[in-house]
């Protein structure tokens, strides 16, 4: 059974930082794909940033120089580093785990900043 267990949410204030994480459990981590999104209220669930096995990055263009995905294969966690947060950040997170054709989805960790 595929667990992606997510932390490091919280309040912080604009311009601030917050890391978060997500531990991967009953899946094959080195050989996925691992992402992050966000879901404000009201709004869907869109891409922030995702990493192949490869290492290649993709980041959606209102994170670029802000925020960095970064993976530890030993540890089988994904770290989501966000920087210089905006109001506009405020939104719950949630990481992904993608093998073959099926994605695996974290519960969500709130991300809330202030202005």
């Amino acid at each position: 059974q595929v667990q992606l267990v997510e932390s490091g949410g919280g309040l912080v204030q604009a311009g601030g930082s917050l890391r978060l994480s997500c531990a991967a459990s009953g899946i094959i981590f080195s050989s996925s794909a691992v992402g992050w999104y966000r879901q404000a209220p009201g709004k869907q669930r869109d891409l922030v940033a995702v990493m192949d096995s490869g290492y290649s990055t993709n980041y959606a263009d209102s994170v670029k120089g802000r925020f960095t995905i970064a993976r530890d294969n030993a540890k089988r966690t994904v770290y989501l580093q966000m920087n210089s947060l905006k109001p506009e950040d405020t939104a719950v997170y949630y990481c992904m785990l993608s093998r073959g054709i099926a994605n695996y989805w974290g519960q969500g960790t709130q991300v809330t900043v202030s202005s």
